[in-house]
């Protein structure tokens, strides 16, 4: 399940893409725009200056703009810059200690391909087909 971190995080990465992408846009006009705190805004804009989706200038005409074109950004990128794990389960982390199952485990197999899917499906939308709108962009799951 993605967080409410992960969905705002989004949310900002969308709406810094439909501003004019050469000039900062200031942070209380994202917060209107959104309605989300600044304070919580400012946890989530540090994540995303500190993995490089984002710069930030400080003062007068400062705040935040995106440091790529949106088309160069993937979903997946942005909720794990926002800390989100898209892990299926505990055990496939990257972080997870060995389990003393792996090699009998009949489930594996189905979590790794569930792993797979949802990290090819997240990172196969990109930014700018989120901007605007564009849900004809997004792609479609098999039925």
């Amino acid at each position: 399940m993605i967080s409410t971190k992960g969905r705002y995080a989004l949310r900002l990465m969308i709406d810094l893409a439909e501003q004019d992408t050469d000039i900062y846009t200031p942070l209380k006009d994202i917060s209107k725009r959104q309605g989300i705190s600044e304070k919580y805004m400012e946890l989530i804009m540090k994540e995303l200056v500190k993995h490089n989706l984002i710069k930030g200038l400080r003062g007068k005409g400062g705040g935040y703009k995106l440091s790529r074109r949106p088309q160069d950004y993937s979903v997946g990128e942005i909720l794990e810059a926002a800390g989100e794990q898209l892990a299926p389960v505990a055990c496939m982390l990257p972080d997870a200690k060995s389990c003393g199952r792996e090699k009998s485990c009949p489930t594996i197999s189905m979590w790794e391909e569930f792993g797979r899917l949802s990290h090819d499906y997240f990172y196969g939308i990109s930014l700018a087909d989120l901007a605007g709108n564009s849900l004809q962009n997004i792609p479609k799951t098999n039925r």
